[in-house]
């Protein structure tokens, strides 16, 4: 949910219209990215990028009914204290739809740029993690940690429990999804392959690493779209298509398909209105 290219300055993000459009057509959840730069590593930036939090409030303010997800809050560019409150209270504004995805970030010149450190960088995620998941659950929470640090700290208000998604892959990244998580988000993918099937058997061992009930855990699935955008036909590609990646990662246990589609326009959400009926 980022601006097209070329998106007139002065005007609201794009972002907040399409989420407007995607809750009046019947999605249950929009999701935000957390970057300073829309490029992958060794590409020129490709499209400008607005600050995820403040979509996010802006979202939670005009939306009433539709989820709002992150995939995901770089725990690197905040606090963790700080991120906690921030998702406190945009969960306040929305009414409590607030899904609260972290990661531990990838992206160097991100890093680098803005000045963060890059180094233990999933050291420094746990410890954050060790922060974030009781202040958002309602605890007093103290942690003395080599780079993150809490001392009877507490969240006032928090009207709910605000769940929490992790983004991981490697295997220390899936254990602590499993010990701290109500939410997994494994990306970026097409159609259910043995790459996907890896990843789910991968989770269910952290789980089961962790003694967890692998039903306890909502799974979430991101599907790059972006190859769906290309056939203009009515009924073409984009509709045959996502109904049946749609079924498949149903029938693999799949809680939430996310769709990304790189520079979405109402008229993607147009062509997107036409699998909703088939749900």
């Amino acid at each position: 949910m980022e601006p097209a290219e070329g998106a007139p300055s002065g005007s609201p993000p794009p972002a907040i219209a399409l989420a407007e459009r995607a809750e009046e057509i019947g999605f249950d959840s929009v999701w935000v990215y957390d970057h300073f730069l829309s490029n992958m590593p060794d590409e020129p930036p490709r499209m400008p990028v607005h600050e995820a939090w403040t979509i996010v409030s802006t979202v939670a303010a005009r939306t009433s009914r539709v989820e709002i997800g992150q995939l995901v809050m770089c725990t690197a560019y905040r606090p963790p204290g700080l991120l906690a409150k921030m998702a406190a209270t945009a969960d306040a504004v929305s009414g409590g739809r607030l899904v609260l995805g972290l990661g531990a970030g990838w992206h160097f010149e991100e890093y680098r740029m803005f000045g963060y450190p890059f180094d233990h960088r999933v050291d420094r995620f746990e410890e954050a993690l060790e922060i974030i998941a009781p202040l958002v659950r309602g605890e007093t929470v103290s942690v003395a940690g080599r780079h993150h640090s809490a001392d009877d700290a507490v969240l006032m208000p928090l009207d709910r429990p605000v769940p929490i998604l992790v983004a991981a892959f490697g295997s220390r990244m899936l254990r602590l999804t499993a010990r701290f998580a109500d939410a997994w988000n494994t990306a970026w993918y097409g159609l259910p392959d043995d790459k996907v099937r890896k990843a789910f058997d991968d989770m269910d061992a952290a789980l089961a690493a962790e003694d967890r009930d692998p039903s306890t855990l909502r799974r979430t699935v991101g599907i790059d779209a972006r190859e769906l955008e290309t056939n203009e036909e009515e009924g073409g590609v984009l509709v045959d298509d996502l109904a049946r990646l749609f079924e498949a990662y149903e029938a693999l246990g799949v809680d939430d398909v996310i769709l990304a589609f790189e520079g979405a326009t109402e008229r993607t959400l147009d062509r997107l209105e036409r699998v909703l009926p088939r749900r």
